[in-house]
């Protein structure tokens, strides 16, 4: 059975971990929780860098206790609010940053290494161009394994789109169309929150597409 790596926190808020499930699913329950008081509270959605800094400042008390562990799990947090769209990683030191695009996890080098090529035109690119650079930065992270929908998970989020994850037909539709047309990684195309192959999570964007897939924990 496939462990899940990305969660729905808000509407307008999701997560994609690389390390520890069982703490992942700890902090995004918090994260959750959060966005409901505030909420409930204010009766608007909690802004995403107020809840980063929440989350960090959760993840720092347990480096100052002596009769607690940090959290082993790297988060990969893509929303958006108010002020715009936002792609943050928070590390398990409580240290946390902001990105245009990121990927975290034990092969995430590769993913970066692409992503760090082409963030300057993710600004300019459409939804699809988003999701297609980040199914290219989780194929670099492959070392020549072939990339499926059974491997990645894709997951949403944009002005007018709700946080969701796309299912595995859609996921599969999308790889296939590159692949089929022998199509490599576009070098003068326009091109993108999640999210990394093996490495647990890519995120290609700060406006749109989280990408990860299922693999093995992050490096710590």
């Amino acid at each position: 059975m496939i462990e899940r790596k990305i969660f729905k926190v808000d509407d307008h808020i999701g997560v994609a971990i690389a390390g520890l499930t069982a703490d992942g699913r700890v902090l995004s329950r918090y994260m959750r929780s959060e966005c409901i008081n505030y909420g409930y509270t204010y009766e608007s959605p909690l802004p995403v860098g107020r809840l980063v800094v929440q989350l960090a400042d959760k993840a720092q008390v347990c480096t100052q206790r002596s009769w607690k562990r940090p959290y082993g799990v790297g988060l990969l947090i893509a929303g958006l609010d108010e002020s715009g769209a936002h792609l943050y990683y928070n590390c398990p030191s409580g240290n946390y940053f902001e990105y245009q695009a990121f990927a975290i996890g034990s092969r995430s080098q590769a993913a970066k290494t692409y992503m760090e090529r082409k963030f300057e035109k993710f600004t300019d690119s459409s939804r699809d161009e988003l999701i297609k650079d980040a199914l290219f930065a989780i194929r670099e992270t492959l070392q020549g394994e072939k990339l499926t929908s059974t491997v990645c998970t894709v997951a949403v989020v944009g002005v007018g789109e709700a946080f969701n994850i796309l299912d595995q037909k859609t996921v599969q539709a999308l790889i296939d169309e590159f692949e089929i047309s022998g199509e490599e990684a576009p070098t003068n195309e326009s091109a993108a929150e999640p999210s990394g192959g093996d490495d647990g999570a890519a995120a290609p964007d700060q406006r749109g597409a989280a990408a990860e897939e299922e693999a093995a924990p992050m490096d710590i």
